[in-house]
């Protein structure tokens, strides 16, 4: 199969790094703003692409921020989550681990319970609607500190909403060292959440091995310098800890210099299992389908290893069993009748 667009488009997939804010489409910033015509953000299309051109990654910043500050009560949360959810039915995404950041939200009014409500009521309806199963990662902001980290995980242990099922730790790197986050994430973990922090992604492999051994990750997200340390590639290789690989995020945020440069053909060299995730789709101008494209084009797939790409998001995925195997042999049998 020379084209594998068509292939990917129709592949059921599962995603795990994707953020609740940074898939926010132009469409739905556009009805965002319409709700809060005081804001800055344009409604207009031809505007809003405009506004979704990054110079450079501290104007994503911007962007991002920019868009954060139309999330002004509950409705607006639930608003934002199900139409999320509407966008990755586009692109036959079955079943997605959405990181949420509840902090985002609280820390500007809007109360906890009211914010965990929207945010479960939007999750039952988009798999009744749209046949999306949508789950959360509760993440640190971790530029805010230990405040963003207590607050964090009181709402998750508390609160802890249906469809939570992990713990995550995202923000800038540099200079906010992952052991300090450790007894945060001690306490989700003993409530029976999985560990699923960001590392390596614009700081060296020490990261990495600070969210395995302080933060006891299952898996990692980015992970793009782990390729810099044999050890730690081989360490990854032997436990089967999942990469949730990002390549046009890592172009945006210049954690790679270039698509040609990135390291994902060594990490599956190296035996490490990959995913391939699309991180904050619309901001830097991706799709999950576009990612996969990407990945079948560096990694040399054919339609079969592009199916075997996906099959790993749902291994790597925390699904139960029996829905991992669902999901599954819905990719066989779709790979299969493609191939005939």
């Amino acid at each position: 199969m020379s084209d594998l667009a068509p292939f990917i488009a129709g592949l059921p997939k599962a995603e795990l790094h994707v953020h609740h804010v940074g898939s926010a489409s132009p469409r739905i910033v556009s009805e965002l703003a319409a709700r809060h015509p005081d804001s800055p953000v344009p409604t207009d299309p031809e505007a809003l692409a405009d506004f979704f051109t990054f110079r450079d990654f501290a104007h994503f910043i911007e962007v991002y921020l920019s868009v954060v500050a139309l999330i002004r009560d509950a409705e607006d949360v639930r608003l934002l989550t199900y139409e999320v959810a509407r966008d990755m039915a586009r692109q036959n995404i079955r079943y997605a681990e959405l990181t949420v950041t509840p902090y985002s939200s609280t820390s500007r009014g809007i109360p906890d319970a009211a914010f965990v409500e929207a945010i479960e009521d939007a999750r039952t309806a988009a798999e009744a609607d749209l046949g999306v199963r949508l789950r959360w990662c509760f993440d640190i902001p971790g530029e805010a500190g230990l405040a963003a980290a207590e607050e964090t995980e009181r709402i998750a242990t508390r609160l802890r909403p249906e469809g939570l099922v992990s713990f995550g730790l995202g923000g800038p790197e540099i200079g906010v060292p992952r052991p300090q986050f450790a007894p945060y994430f001690e306490r989700a973990i003993a409530a029976g959440l999985h560990s699923v922090p960001h590392a390596g992604e614009t700081t060296g492999p020490e990261t990495i091995w600070d969210s395995l051994t302080d933060l006891r990750a299952e898996r990692i997200g980015h992970g793009t310098s782990a390729v810099q340390d044999p050890k730690l590639l081989a360490h990854l290789a032997e436990h089967r800890i999942p990469l949730e690989v990002a390549p046009t995020s890592n172009i945006a945020t210049r954690a790679v210099a270039t698509l040609e440069e990135h390291p994902l053909k060594q990490m599956v060299d190296a035996g490490v299992v990959v995913t391939i995730n699309s991180d904050d789709p619309p901001m830097f101008g991706t799709d999950l389908n576009s990612e996969y494209a990407i990945a079948a084009r560096l990694l040399d797939l054919d339609a079969r290893g592009v199916a075997a790409l996906a099959k790993n998001a749902v291994e790597a995925s925390f699904m139960e069993a029996a829905d991992k195997a669902k999901l599954a042999a819905e990719i066989d049998s779709y790979t299969e009748a493609a191939l005939r």
